[in-house]
């Protein structure tokens, strides 16, 4: 039974093992956990028997320690010489034990008695050891068998004047000191088993690894697989050479040596040394270097070279190479590759043509994207109508050169800005003739483009240039110009692969330059209509000294503009805005504010006012444009309206979403005055609020719009920063000075939004200019007011108005003591005219209307109104200003204005 058993086990076995044969691997990692294993087991043994013999010596080393520290201890030989030497020792010997962490400390006498022991039993007994060494004067150490067991001790003797008197033996039981090494067993072995463990995971790694890397191949399958390495290496289509790192040739494939036509002892044989390999190849396959689809030359074969080297992965020193025939292939790949060289020279110019909305730099950007790829040099020639945003005639082939780009600089073509007048037989004459391109392949050869200018031709066929192409910039039927391509460094002429080429840039470039041309016209006619509607001059006034610029946006133009109006009592009102938007609607929407603004400005409104005026107008616009166009824009506006009064100093300013104004105070200081926002103009709905300030004489406001300091670079706060700087610390400086020192500083260059910039310095009229009366609420007053009026006038030299100033009194004051009522006040102010004023407490306007012949009546304002230049009433929040301005006397003796014979020839 036990035979039988026996023999099914053992077919089991030869049975599992034939199915599944141990791999190489698989043995060295039996043999690896083997040899780990026994290294283990004798680490383990060499530990426990060194830990023993460490713990004996240890244990002898505490004995010996503990007994000679108890032998030298002060008080002992007191304590020998003692009545009853145990009665003082024993406790001593016990605490000193314990402490020592040995088993017994026992002191003799020189007979060997002891005094001490742990067991007192024993005390008085004998000494259970070798005491001879020790009586000698030496210390000795033993193992007995002692009343506590086996024990380990040591006996010193104790010296009294170099005579031994006594003994103090200590020591430790047996099992204590191997119970040392039994507890240190445990971690030397946890430590082996770790260490196994350890040795055990690294082995099993290294031999999974090993398994991957050959696939779990057996010895069987690996035969086999270097039995067919040979024939697989010689079956590819593709050459493999292997040479060391000295240069020599280990190995090559037969489809090498056919490629390479080496010989048949190539192999081990220096590289150098074979004769029929180029010198090209060579220097490849002894350099080492690495290659990827190299293209060399092997007698008439293109040859596709890939080398690396073969210690990448923990090989030997050497390269391997492969060599694959690509003279068929370079001929495919090279008419693809010129395809995708045009496609990409085709996508560039969707990208780089275009990109501006200059005519002139669109030319020089299709210049730039056909030199080198396409021709040597380009040219562009367009007519002059074209440049200023017109459409061409179509007739004149007068044409200018807008730009030009080649390999080289000393080109003998025509000069940028030349204008040039082709002839008939030349191939841009015909091209624009038919608008179809022309293909020149030989210059030289070209007789009716070398009569376009003898000389200059002969001097651009000997510079080399020997092929043209002319295209005409065509858009929309119309030919803008001509663009040419020149080829002088290839000797092979343009093909119609190229015509086509350049057509097609040309065309993507004609409509981009259209585009340009028309957007010029749209542009230069913006800015003719927003120039237009601006200020040429400023008016004349005593109160400001103004300085202004304007800066139209380098993409096009806005509605950014502003505004000086004198107003009556030597007041100006200052006004800068700016209209949302861009083009010829938002200047005309700016000139139609601006008209606006002049219009309400005559009713003598205050800030507030105004700016509630022109938030309805631009509601009424936009509510218009709205019915009549039905993607319409919502009209916006920004506006901030100032009237500075140089007689009391004060400044109203009120603004609509604008910008903050500058105050640019006598001693330099910059500040910007928190005046109410208000909402933009067009908002509706929301009041606007006037701040008024007292602004010291030589004081500059500086007025302007958002595109001064915003910029997509830097934050507003920046911008807001740099104006303070560029104004601060110079209060000398003139508004002239002033507005050039802030474009320097915040415009280095041309702005991407309109900038309108308005700086005006304050001045003051002198108080001797200026009189004013309180005039009692009765007619008979009118006299009084009449005599101190013409007092004033004979101090201030202007006697000759005189009478006109007093009828002009008479009348506004007689005017205001029937119709209005008390107080009424006179004002006189001499500025660059003679303004009168009478102030009431009436918000009654009166009207200037004819009399007819019978009325007693109603002459009074037409009086007023054929004395002065202007007449008018301003509106106050305490009532009405009737006021009238005079000319004042020429240096001649006459007075500007109407003459005493209209007046008296007039019918009253």
């Amino acid at each position: 039974m036990v035979n039988r058993f026996g023999r099914f086990r053992s077919a089991q076995v030869r049975s599992l093992t034939g199915k599944y044969p141990r791999s190489v691997a698989g043995q060295v990692f039996a043999l690896q956990v083997a040899v780990v294993v026994l290294l283990v087991a004798a680490a383990v043994l060499a530990l426990v028997v060194q830990s023993r013999h460490d713990s004996s010596a240890e244990a002898r080393s505490r004995s010996i320690a503990v007994a000679q520290t108890f032998a030298h201890s002060p008080g002992l030989l007191a304590a020998l010489k003692a009545p009853d030497p145990s009665k003082v020792l024993q406790p001593l010997t016990e605490a000193g034990r314990k402490a020592a962490g040995v088993d017994f400390i026992v002191v003799t006498d020189k007979q060997g008695i002891r005094y001490t022991h742990p067991r007192p039993d024993l005390i008085g007994k004998r000494f259970v050891g070798t005491i001879e060494p020790s009586l000698a004067g030496r210390v000795y150490t033993e193992s007995v068998n002692g009343p506590l067991g086996r024990e380990v001790q040591a006996i010193v003797p104790v010296h009294d004047h170099a005579r031994v008197v006594a003994l103090v033996a200590a020591g430790m039981k047996v099992k204590h000191v191997t119970g040392v090494v039994a507890r240190q067993i445990p971690i030397i072995l946890g430590a082996g088993a770790v260490a196994l463990g350890v040795a055990t995971s690294g082995t099993a790694l290294v031999a999974r690894r090993l398994r991957r890397q050959t696939h779990r191949l057996g010895p069987a399958e690996m035969t086999r697989m270097y039995e067919h390495h040979d024939a697989v290496l010689h079956a590819v289509r593709e050459g493999v050479l292997i040479t060391s790192e000295d240069g020599r040739l280990l190995l090559a494939n037969d489809e090498a040596r056919r490629l390479l036509e080496l010989p048949l002892d190539a192999e081990g044989r220096y590289i150098s040394d074979l004769p029929s390999l180029d010198p090209g190849m060579v220097e490849l396959l002894t350099s080492g270097r690495a290659a990827t689809d190299e293209v060399l030359l092997a007698g008439s074969t293109l040859l596709a070279v890939n080398q690396r080297s073969t210690d990448r992965h923990g090989g030997p020193q050497g390269t391997v190479a492969t060599l694959r025939d690509s003279t068929e292939l370079r001929a495919l790949s090279g008419r693809a590759e010129n395809a995708r060289e045009r496609l990409r020279l085709l996508y560039d110019a969707g990208l780089g043509i275009g990109t501006t909305l200059d005519v002139v730099r669109t030319a020089e950007e299709l210049t730039k994207i056909a030199v080198p790829r396409l021709a040597d040099f380009v040219t562009v020639d367009l007519a002059d109508p074209v440049l200023h945003g017109d459409e061409p005639t179509g007739t004149n082939m007068d044409m200018r050169r807008t730009a030009v780009r080649g390999i080289r600089d000393d080109h003998p073509l025509y000069e940028l800005g030349q204008l040039i007048g082709f002839l008939p037989s030349t191939p841009q004459a015909r091209a624009f003739a038919t608008g179809r391109p022309e293909l020149v392949p030989d210059l030289s050869a070209a007789p009716g483009w070398l009569a376009q200018d003898p000389e200059r031709t002969r001097m651009i066929v000997h510079y080399g240039i020997h092929s043209l192409i002319t295209v005409p910039l065509q858009a929309r039927g119309v030919i803008l110009g001509m663009a040419e391509f020149w080829r002088s460094e290839k000797p092979q002429p343009f093909e119609e692969d190229d015509l086509s080429l350049a057509e097609e840039l040309v065309a993507r470039a004609a409509v981009s330059i259209d585009n340009a041309r028309r957007y010029t016209r749209e542009h230069v006619m913006a800015v003719t209509l927003q120039r237009s509607l601006l200020p040429r001059a400023l008016p004349e006034q005593s109160a400001l000294d103004v300085a202004h610029r304007y800066l139209p946006a380098l993409s096009g133009v806005s509605g950014d503009w502003f505004d000086v109006i004198p107003l009556p009592g030597s007041r100006v009102a200052l006004v800068v805005g700016d209209v949302v938007g861009h083009g010829l609607h938002a200047a005309a929407t700016m000139g139609r504010l601006r008209t606006a603004v002049h219009n309400f400005s005559t009713l003598d409104l205050p800030p507030d006012e105004i700016l509630s005026h022109l938030d309805d107008l631009i509601g009424r616009i936009d509510q218009e444009e709205a019915e009549t166009t039905a993607d319409a824009g919502i009209i916006g506006a920004t506006c901030l309206y100032a009237i500075y009064d140089p007689v009391s100093r004060h400044c109203a300013m009120a603004r609509a979403g604008h910008p903050l104004p500058a105050l640019v105070r006598p001693d330099g200081s910059v500040s910007f005055p928190d005046l109410p926002a208000g909402p933009p103009l067009g908002l509706g709905g929301m009041p606007f609020e006037t701040a008024e300030l007292e602004v010291a004489e030589g004081t500059q406001l500086v007025l302007y719009t958002d595109g001064l300091i915003e910029d997509r670079t830097r934050d507003i706060d920046v911008g807001i920063e740099l104006l303070r700087q560029a104004l601060a610390c110079h209060p000398d400086r003139s508004p002239e000075e002033s507005c050039q020192a802030v474009l320097d500083a915040l415009l280095p260059g041309r702005p991407k939004d309109d900038v309108a910039l308005l700086i005006a310095r304050t001045r003051a009229i002198p108080p001797d200019r200026v009189a004013d009366w309180d005039v009692p609420f009765d007619p008979a007053a009118v006299a009084g007011t009449r005599a101190v009026v013409a007092e004033k006038l004979d101090d201030w030299g202007l006697s000759e108005l005189a009478f006109a100033t007093e009828l002009v009194i008479s009348e506004l004051i007689t005017n205001a003591i029937r119709y209005a009522s008390a107080p009424v006040t006179v004002r006189l102010l001499y500025d660059r005219t003679l303004t009168c004023e009478v102030a009431d407490s009436s918000s009654t306007s009166p009207h200037l209307r004819h009399a007819a012949v019978m009325d007693e009546g109603g002459r009074g304002l037409f009086l007023v109104a054929r004395l002065t230049e202007r007449w008018g009433t301003r509106y106050t929040p305490r009532g009405k200003v009737l006021w009238a301005e005079m000319s004042l006397p020429r240096s001649g003796g006459s007075a500007d204005g109407t003459a005493w014979s209209d007046i008296l020839d007039a019918e009253l």
